[in-house]
């Protein structure tokens, strides 16, 4: 021992080879505990790793959701005989049921992606040496010698895809979304010591992935006993599983499920499939696997022909099939269908129906209804059912067309640029049973799916379609009615604040001094309108146009009384609905919204509110608007003929310079119908000389109208009064005498009038102001008369 000191004093090196020896002789000793300890290590984490997917069950999804199983699917609007008018969906999902899913296709999806479904807990353990063999450890060699020579790591994941059960794979994709679309990030998604050290030793994708996966397993095993729990039976949760598997599962080209897929891909429903479709089901079972290379789109079909060959081959080696059947189905070249874009027959209407779930879902409390909104509509959690009659809105579409063809052959530089719109309302709710917001074909382009909604968007003047509501005015004051002579005479009005007064004329040209207010409606006299607005006061006027419904806000001048102010075309036609029916109602599309659970959760509710015959000044604007039909000198005397057999009444509109042409007009009451058209072009150029309303829109009405009845699609044409028609009869044979005016009632009177005209109602929907009912008094203005030299009245304003 002496020596050896004496050795170490005299060289250092000899020092330090005696301490080497003697860690070397400790480390022998203690080779066997460390080598325990290594061994232990794995085991111990094996076990944790087994407890905590069997037997952790904190931080649980919400299972109640999933019994339900209400993903996203298909929103439909339907029209009144239940035909879908449009689609509407983030996911093209359908739900089916187990029991729907015919055998083979279920043989397909056990062969392709679990064929011990049906026998294991969630988790098939027999997959775990077969996925541990795909184990790419070069993959941590790698990242490890990148890290040392200072390069970026590689991006190869250390565990393999696959090996995941039908549950484990409804559980990924249902609870798990969030970690599943990130967990290729470079960032490790979960905090702690473990994953980190994790991440550094595998990288942070692998680390991801490895954790996903554990927490896919724990989901899925209490996912299978607690469903086993909820049914009762093993094997009714496993078709539970199955079914909402073979729901949820995307397919490609936006489709979710085997039943949309199959719709897809083969235009053929699911729940049709016989053996005799092997190959489509193996088709169908492929795609799952990565459906941007498997799903059969494009012209490049090898990747979807090899991957359907596997599966029937997995088929016939699970005794699903033979395998000579297994051949012959490999034979068959895959055949998918076509998909033509059909057009939408009503996208204003569809636009509409949006528009009105976003006001059901501001106006309707949470608590009256909280499942109602467009997002529900867009997750097939509700269906729409509307009031659109897809029959009328194709005849509708049709006269359209039809009616601007007819300009354009008057017009031949006007071809595709030319523009209309129409609306066509039930008068006894307001319900919008067509609407076409502009042609199909325009400027060259397609507009099925998405246009510019010119019922209800564009605001543009509507012309003489403006009168009879002065007159209705006039005739709710009690001071005129049809048989007043009225002056057909020059008179100024003004315009505007610091602007010239305006002279105004006659279409014709022409005055004809005295005349039937009848006569003045009929023949849509520019003169008497403004004459009579001045009488009652642009008050009572802008009043009157707020009872029938109209919300924009109307210029206080008299021209408005020519239409000079701007309307929609939808605000205009149940102006004139509500003239015909008396019934106060605002315009809606959505007839009723049901829950997927077929529930319904909102339903419109009808007015019940009508004017009675005391109000005599309705009875009178329906009548004189039945003359402007039947007068010889009428705007729209071409609708009383023999080959239009519909009693209708209506009114004519021209724009100023002919800018736009209108026809607005109804069949009788509440059990009729109302049609609006506005024919224009979008920049308001002019139409040209004498393209009138009674031109160009009223041809459009009248096919409509013809149409509609003929075909029997809202029953027969109600018939005006039998003292309606005698009375225009009485004036057609000169037996009705010209009348002076009456004084016109106080205020006080008036309102006393309209409270002793209406019945008792209800509003027409809660979530969109209605029209008043009874309306309020009118704010009259006195006004006195006397006689010129020929015996008739003349007026003037106090």
């Amino acid at each position: 021992m002496q020596d050896t000191h004496s050795n170490a004093r005299r060289s250092p090196w000899r020092a330090l080879l005696c301490l080497k020896a003697f860690w070397t002789s400790c480390k022998r000793r203690r080779l066997p505990q460390i080598a325990a300890a290594i061994a232990a290590f794995p085991l111990l984490t094996a076990i944790l790793v087994l407890f905590y997917i069997n037997l952790g069950r904190s931080d649980l999804p919400d299972l109640d959701a999933f019994i339900r199983f209400e993903p996203p699917t298909i929103g439909h609007v339907y029209d009144t005989q239940g035909h879908v008018l449009i689609q509407l969906a983030r996911e093209r999902r359908q739900v089916i049921q187990y029991k729907d899913i015919p055998e083979v296709v279920r043989q397909a999806i056990l062969s392709a992606e679990d064929e011990n479904f049906f026998s294991h807990s969630g988790v098939d353990y027999s997959v775990f040496l077969r996925v541990l063999a795909k184990t790419n450890p070069r993959a941590i060699l790698s990242r490890h010698k990148n890290s040392i020579a200072g390069a970026p790591p590689e991006r190869a994941l250390v565990f393999p895809q696959g090996g995941s059960t039908i549950t484990q794979q409804l559980v990924r994709g249902y609870f798990l979304q969030s970690l599943t679309s990130t967990e290729n990030a470079a960032v490790a998604q979960h905090h702690g010591f473990l994953p980190r050290a994790l991440a550094c030793f595998i990288g942070a994708p692998s680390t991801n992935k490895l954790l996903r996966k554990l927490e896919e397993m724990r989901l899925s095993l209490w996912i299978e006993k607690e469903m086993e729990k909820h049914y009762e039976s093993k094997q009714k949760a496993k078709e539970e599983i199955f079914a909402r598997y073979a729901s949820f599962i995307y397919l490609g080209n936006g489709r979710y499920g085997f039943a949309a897929a199959s719709q897809f891909y083969f235009d053929k429903p699911i729940d049709t499939f016989t053996s005799d479709d092997a190959d489509k089901a193996a088709l169908l079972a492929g795609i799952t696997k990565s459906p941007g290379e498997y799903a059969p789109t494009g012209s490049d079909l090898q990747k979807p022909l090899r991957r359907r060959n596997q599966i029937l081959a997995l088929m016939a080696a699970n005794h699903f099939i033979s395998s000579p059947a297994a051949r012959r189905f490999q034979q068959i070249p895959i055949h998918v269908a076509t998909h033509a874009m059909e057009p939408i027959a009503a996208p204003a209407a569809a636009e509409n129906v949006l528009e009105e779930l976003k006001a059901l879902a501001a106006h309707l409390s949470p608590s009256d209804s909280p499942e109602i909104g467009v997002r529900q509509l867009l997750d097939g959690h509700i269906q729409v059912y509307s009031t659109i009659d897809n029959r009328i809105q194709r005849i509708a579409n049709t006269a359209l067309d039809h009616g601007l063809k007819l300009y354009e052959e008057r017009h031949p530089r006007s071809m595709g640029l030319i523009q209309g719109s129409v609306v066509v309302l039930r008068n006894s709710d307001s319900a919008i049973l067509a609407e076409s917001g502009g042609r199909g074909l325009y400027k060259g382009h397609n507009t099925s799916y998405s246009d510019y909604n010119r019922v209800t968007q564009s605001i543009r003047q509507p012309g003489s379609a403006m009168k009879p509501i002065v007159y209705l005015a006039a005739f709710r004051q009690g001071a005129f009615d049809l048989d007043t002579l009225v002056p057909d005479e020059p008179v100024s009005v003004v315009v505007a604040r610091n602007r010239p007064l305006k002279w105004i004329s006659n279409f014709d040209g022409e005055f004809k001094g005295m005349i039937p207010a009848r006569q003045a409606l009929a023949e849509s006299r520019n003169s008497v309108a403004v004459w009579l607005a001045m009488q009652i006061g642009m008050a009572s006027v802008l009043k009157t146009t707020q009872d029938l419904g109209i919300r924009t806000r109307l210029q206080p001048y008299p021209t408005t009384a020519l239409g000079a102010s701007e309307v929609s075309l939808l605000e205009l036609a149940n102006a004139f609905r509500m003239m015909a029916s008396g019934v106060p109602a605002d315009p809606h599309v959505i007839d009723r919204i049901e829950h997927t659970r077929a529930e319904v959760v909102y339903r419109f509710a009808s007015p019940c509110c009508a004017r009675t015959a005391a109000d005599s000044g309705l009875s009178m604007i329906q009548e004189g608007l039945r003359g402007v039909v039947r007068i010889p000198s009428g705007t729209a005397h071409a609708l009383d003929s023999r080959a239009f057999p519909i009693p209708v009444m209506g009114k004519t509109g021209t724009t100023s310079d002919y800018r736009d042409a209108l026809f607005v007009g109804s069949t009788y009451g509440p059990d009729g119908i109302t049609v609006a058209v506005r024919i224009g072009f979008d920049d308001n150029r002019t139409l040209g000389r004498l393209e009138t309303g009674g031109r160009a829109a009223l041809p459009v009405f009248r096919e409509i109208m013809l149409k509609i009845y003929q075909e029997k699609l809202v029953g027969p044409a109600p018939p005006f009064p039998v003292d309606m028609e005698k009375s225009i009869d009485a004036y057609l044979s000169g037996d009705l005498p010209g009348k002076e005016q009456t004084p016109l009632p106080t205020s006080e009177a008036a309102g006393g009038h309209a409270e002793n005209a209406t019945d008792g109602c209800r509003g027409a929907a809660n979530f969109l102001p209605t029209s008043p009912c009874p309306p309020p008094s009118n704010s009259a203005h006195l006004i006195y008369h006397t006689k010129n030299e020929r015996g008739h009245a003349v007026f003037t304003n106090d």
